[in-house]
């Protein structure tokens, strides 16, 4: 078997057998295969795709290039949550703990912000002393003390897929569902989870642009899963306009604080709760959905979900003070509130230009190497729908430099639309796929 052959068998657009696949995939892992036969598979998948036993072959290869997480010393169900990332979207600080508090095991494995999209990681980092680099024996014991960690994706697994997507990124073939599926599917799988519930998002604040493409990513990775024998669901959601009224790390993470106590915004509100039924009815800890809602609700208002958060940060090394008085997490030195120039109706929020003026701000990283601020970006976003006066600050921005108010205010400007009439908000929950 020669990796020439492989590469044009798929170039011509035929199926390459589960053989052929690990063969590639093993020999590039290796080191066996170089970049630049690689980066012709990869260029000739982008055109030609595959199907579906090629895509879980693709997965299967790319988990068998390292370690996989053994969890079976956790009894319990062990299901996790996947975001294909968003502007604001920090659902995942509130539904590990949330749903760990229903007798669930919650592994997440989570990566940093790149682009205009945030990390999970970074914006726990925001909190003094939190670790994210747990070893993985440290993530085994934490996970049965409190039911969820949250920590980086650990060098022993799915090395392949750190070598393809580094590749990707430079030959302009990251846009490739087959590609993006099994970079997703095969970490979330070696982590060792039973179940696995995906928010795949669509808008301009989102990787997938239209809610087409996000349908054919969601059940492409709903089949994958399927065929690997995990417990699979995706919901699509809408990113048209930024999550939460936050976006940023530490701004974020007092948001969340705020949401585990019950006082979030609606929107974020409405997709942690339906993401935490679905893991639940995953999980068997519910016997409906509405009995699901239930539950998760009851478990905010009675404070467990929050003290289930400050026990997971004191055992990854957080300082549980700073959530306990979350003015003394990182504040910038300096604010701007951007005043509606008249009153109206919120029509448009634009999450992209939200996004990029947060890494003009210092919240996002414009390289991999970049260092984030943790207290920069900005708060009080309007939603669409709303009525606003004349005045009335249509969103805060944060930064520890002056001269990066002032460029991220020009770029704020064209964000936010006003219209005279009244504007429905969009549907959050656009599509559910099993």
């Amino acid at each position: 078997m020669l990796a020439q052959w492989i590469i044009e068998k798929k170039r011509n657009g035929r199926p390459l057998s589960q053989d052929e696949i690990a063969f590639f995939i093993q020999g590039y892992a290796r080191g066996e295969i170089p970049d630049y036969q690689m980066s012709a598979l990869a260029m000739a998948i982008y055109f030609k795709g595959m199907t579906f036993p090629e895509v879980t072959a693709l997965t299967d290869s790319m988990i068998r290039s390292g370690k996989v997480l053994t969890l079976s010393s956790i009894k319990k169900q062990k299901v996790d949550k996947h975001s294909t990332g968003g502007i604001g979207d920090k659902v995942s600080l509130i539904l590990a703990p949330l749903v760990a508090c229903c007798e669930i095991a919650v592994p997440m494995m989570s990566g940093r912000g790149l682009g205009i999209t945030g990390g999970t990681l970074d914006k726990m980092e925001s909190i003094p002393g939190y670790r994210v680099n747990l070893k993985p024996y440290e993530f085994i014991s934490v996970l049965k003390k409190c039911g969820c960690s949250m920590i980086g994706q650990t060098p022993e697994l799915v090395p392949a897929d750190r070598k393809l997507y580094a590749l990707r990124d430079v030959t302009a073939t990251v846009p490739s569902i087959p590609l993006i599926s099994a970079s997703i599917m095969s970490k979330k799988i070696a982590e060792g989870s039973d179940s696995l519930v995906l928010d795949v998002k669509w808008g301009k604040g989102a990787f997938m642009k239209t809610r087409l493409e996000a349908k054919t990513l969601a059940r492409t990775m709903v089949e994958i899963g399927k065929r690997m024998g995990k417990g699979m669901v995706a919901i699509l959601t809408d990113m048209n306009q930024p999550l939460g009224r936050s976006v940023g790390n530490a701004v974020e993470v007092i948001e969340c604080i705020e949401t585990l106590k019950g006082n979030g915004p609606d929107d974020l509100v409405e997709i942690t709760l339906t993401l935490g039924a679905h893991m639940l009815l995953l999980g068997q800890a519910a016997r409906s959905k509405e009995q699901a809602l239930n539950i998760l609700q009851n478990k905010i208002t009675s404070g467990a979900a929050f003290n289930k958060f400050r026990e997971m940060v004191n055992l990854h090394g957080g300082k549980v003070e700073y959530l306990n008085n979350p003015s003394q997490l990182p504040h910038a030195k300096h604010h701007f509130a951007c005043p509606s120039p008249r009153s109206g109706y919120v029509s448009m929020v634009d999450a992209e230009l939200i996004g990029r003026a947060c890494i003009i701000l210092g919240a996002g990283r414009k390289t991999i190497d970049d260092k984030i601020d943790h207290a920069a970006g900005i708060t009080g976003i309007v939603k669409i729908g709303e009525k606003v006066n004349k005045g009335q600050p249509l969103l805060i921005l944060h930064a520890n430099e002056r001269k990066k108010l002032t460029e991220a205010g020009t770029l704020i400007g064209n964000a936010i639309k006003l219209g005279r009439e009244h504007v429905r908000p969009p549907k959050l929950v656009t599509d559910l796929i099993k």
